[in-house]
């Protein structure tokens, strides 16, 4: 069995249901490859799934400690398995959704696995189809550390432990970056205790170092314990072994999550046959989403760029707008980020020290969240937070911004835009902002910048 398509698309993440959907809008005939469930990664084992995790917990916080805010509850239950029910609907609820979304735009889909072929081709399962142009979008999946026993029952990566039928008794995290966070955050706030073990001297180095130093504050505070500057020998089935400058030492362990980062899903998909550009690092593409080879494009992880489902989704429409005659390419310095702890972090630009190794002369600002209202009326005593922003001095543009809070998940759009827009920061002081909203806290870091 064969046919023809404008557009094949393989993989059905962020990136690729993004660019199906777009490309079936504008009436191209388009078929989408999908090895498993549609959504990808993100919504069956990351994004969606963690998310939805630390919202209970959240949750099962404020009900556990109401006192601090006049309200009292007696006998606050966490129920785990009600908790990992609820996040299933959530997923299933969302597939849903996309496949009514491909329904709604024509789209065909196949689950299968996908594999190019020369000549324009695809093989999907059995059969073969045919399509002037090829998006690959096959994403990530988590990296294997060359650590001895990681096979050892208890030892497990970020997919594998959202399918936990219990909380264990202790939580061993090796990698101190956004998913190690993410997960240490959702454990100990629901009473597990957690260690974090770190190689380097702090946890998620791609943050600005004040908003990583209070993030790892503020965890602490929720009984996280953290080794940085550690790098781990071995599992064992009763303990972990590492060491810390040198220094060996043994931790007791129950269960283990190794989050050491992802590697890109280049394996047995024809690169080398059509001898595409690629490497360990991804397939290589220019801003516009091409390859080398006319007629294929790549979008999201399997590029090595970006590694955030809103990036694919982006890198998808900039091919899917190429492909229609619209000239669109990947603006890569206001793409934001955000770790989903509590307090959540979000960032967009330039931090302090990349700008400062850049060259830049700058000049920065921290407000902190305490002193704002809206976030003094929600928060219990000695909650912290910040503001910050880094701006280029002659020009005071802005070229980046760092908030440590609630909600900094959905302020920091507006920074993204800013940046977009070239704004400087007199600029953006002119703007009238809600009161009482937590956001005023950037327009106050705006007002602290040296004159």
């Amino acid at each position: 069995m064969s046919s023809s398509f404008d557009l094949i698309v393989l993989g059905g993440g962020p990136g690729g249901y993004v660019a199906a959907e777009r490309a079936g809008a504008a009436g191209l005939k388009t078929l989408l490859v999908e090895q498993r469930h549609l959504g990808g990664v993100c919504l069956n084992e990351g994004c969606i799934p963690s998310k939805t995790l630390l919202n209970s917990a959240k949750v099962y916080a404020h009900a556990a400690h109401g006192a601090a805010y006049g309200v009292r509850a007696e006998n606050v239950v966490f129920d785990f398995p009600a908790v990992m029910a609820r996040k299933q609907k959530v997923i299933e609820t969302l597939r849903g959704g996309i496949a009514g979304l491909m329904k709604k735009n024509g789209v065909t889909v196949v689950n299968a696995r996908g594999r190019l072929l020369p000549g324009g081709r695809v093989q999907a399962g059995d059969a073969i189809h045919a399509a002037a142009n090829i998006l690959v979008a096959t994403g990530s999946a988590p990296a294997r550390p060359p650590i001895p026993g990681l096979d050892l029952p208890g030892v497990l990566d970020s997919t594998g432990i959202l399918q936990l039928e219990r909380l264990p008794k202790g939580l061993t995290v090796i990698g101190g970056g956004i998913i190690g966070c993410e997960f240490a955050c959702f454990f100990a706030t629901v009473g597990v205790p957690v260690t974090v073990i770190e190689m380097l001297p702090e946890i998620c180095p791609t943050l600005d170092a004040d908003a990583a130093r209070l993030l790892r504050d503020e965890l602490t505070k929720l009984g996280v314990t953290f080794h940085l500057g550690a790098r781990v020998a071995e599992i064992t089935p009763a303990d972990v072994a590492f060491s810390v400058n040198g220094a060996p030492q043994r931790l007791a362990r129950d269960t283990v999550l190794v989050a050491t980062g992802r590697n890109v899903n280049t394996g047995d998909l024809g690169l080398e046959d059509l001898r595409v550009d690629f490497d360990r690092r991804g397939i290589k593409t220019d801003e516009r989403g091409a390859t080398n080879i006319p007629g294929v494009w790549a979008c999201g992880d399997v590029t090595g760029r970006g590694w955030l489902a809103h990036t694919a989704s982006r890198q998808g429409d900039v091919v899917i707008n190429n492909l229609l005659g619209k000239r669109d390419r990947m603006r890569w310095n206001a793409i934001p980020s955000v770790v989903y702890t509590t307090p959540e972090v979000a960032a967009v630009g330039l931090t302090e020290a990349d700008a400062r190794a850049a060259g830049r002369d700058i000049a920065t600002a921290k407000f902190p969240m305490h002193a704002n209202g809206r976030f003094l009326a929600e928060h219990a005593a000695g909650a912290r937070g910040l503001a910050k922003v880094v701006v280029e001095k002659g020009t005071r543009r802005l070229l980046g911004v760092h908030l440590v809070g609630a909600a900094a998940s959905e302020m920091i759009w507006g920074a993204a835009a800013a940046l977009e827009m070239e704004m400087r920061a007199d600029e953006l002081r002119e703007i009238v902002f809600p009161h009482p909203t937590a956001s005023e806290a950037l327009r106050d870091a705006l007002f602290h910048l040296p004159k």
